[in-house]
């Protein structure tokens, strides 16, 4: 019912013009609305995972949809200097993808090219290094696939079943999988024969999977090509962690520094929480790593009085409509009831 009158209520706001009036407000002028992306599929990810993933066909949508609004799209840095001088342009607004998957190579870069819009990409580098599918994801993505059945745990080195009946019990079984081979300290390449043995009992291709290359990261050589064609590459942590131990963190941070270093020749200063996971410990140890900023999953748009470690974003995906995109493109998304991340 909430969703439902919500609707109604942008509906209208945007029939009567009052979209239109909150973006030209000077509330709107003094922040900057920065856009959270994480996939753009590439087969069926978006039915897999819809809170991550969108088409390609609705993602150009958003991209027609800023135009449309005369969103004057800035490459982050910039829209976060121009949002600290108090001199953002109208509808100021930020382009931001997290981790680096393969998909933003093949959908999202060309349609970003082809509207001449910048952003940014949050790259997990030591996943940029392997020639396999992200195990956790592609364990969730093949027991989405043989939702309703029961596999042995002993594909695993377990004992029992996996019951793949909800998501729920999905999720409970990817639970366990992921916490044994954590304390099993099992390898990449280990861990992808995993996968594929799993595959082979679903009766799934996996040979397939690996040619489309879905939940793999962009290859070194790759990010070398988006960079040289205007995206800007920015830190994600090296292995996609967050430790609660600062030599650790630290360690991240620089790790994923170095490689950007590397590949690029760039010294990194902006990040994304990998998972939005935050806090407050967090921020002295991303200081004394001369990071400028810090992005986080909390909806909202970025103003002057943020902390500049801690920013808001607007993530979208699937599960959000025309009207709400349209309502954050405008500022007023900001005052209507929000999803908890």
């Amino acid at each position: 019912m909430l969703s439902t009158a919500k609707n109604i209520a942008l509906g209208m706001a945007r029939s009567t013009g009052l979209l239109r009036l909150a973006g030209a407000s000077g509330w709107r002028s003094r922040r900057l609305l920065v856009l959270c992306y994480h996939g753009v599929s590439l087969a069926d990810e978006h039915h897999w995972n819809p809170s991550l993933y969108l088409t390609a066909d609705l993602f150009r949508r958003r991209l027609e949809a800023l135009r449309r609004s005369g969103c004057t799209v800035l490459p982050l840095e910039e829209g976060l200097q121009r949002l600290a001088a108090g001199t953002l342009p109208r509808l100021a607004t930020a382009i931001t993808f997290d981790d680096g998957f393969y998909d933003f190579y093949v959908n999202a870069y060309p349609a970003l090219r082809e509207y001449g819009f910048p952003a940014t990409v949050y790259l997990t580098t030591y996943y940029a290094e392997q020639p396999y599918p992200i195990f956790n994801l592609i364990c969730s993505y093949l027991f989405w696939k043989a939702r309703g059945r029961k596999v042995p745990a002993a594909l695993f080195e377990l004992e029992g079943e996996l019951d793949l009946a909800t998501p729920a019990s999905r999720l409970a079984a990817l639970t366990r999988v992921n916490q044994a081979l954590l304390e099993r300290n099992w390898t990449a390449a280990h861990k992808n024969e995993a996968a594929r043995t799993l595959a082979a009992h679903l009766g799934i291709d996996y040979g397939s999977i690996l040619e489309q290359r879905l939940l793999q990261l962009m290859r070194p050589d790759e990010v070398r090509e988006i960079s040289r064609g205007g995206i800007d590459i920015q830190l994600h942590t090296h292995r996609h962690r967050t430790p609660l131990d600062e030599t650790l963190f630290r360690a991240e941070i620089r790790d994923n520094r170095q490689r950007l270093r590397d590949w690029l020749g760039i010294e990194a200063r902006h990040f994304c929480y990998p998972s939005g996971v935050h806090r407050e410990a967090f921020l002295p140890w991303l200081a004394a790593e001369n990071v400028q900023s810090a992005t986080t999953c909390e909806y909202g748009l970025a103003s002057r009085s943020d902390e500049m470690l801690l920013l808001p974003r607007v993530l979208d995906n699937m599960q959000m409509s025309s009207l709400d995109f349209e309502a954050w493109i405008s500022g007023a998304g900001h005052w209507l009831p929000r999803r908890k991340v």
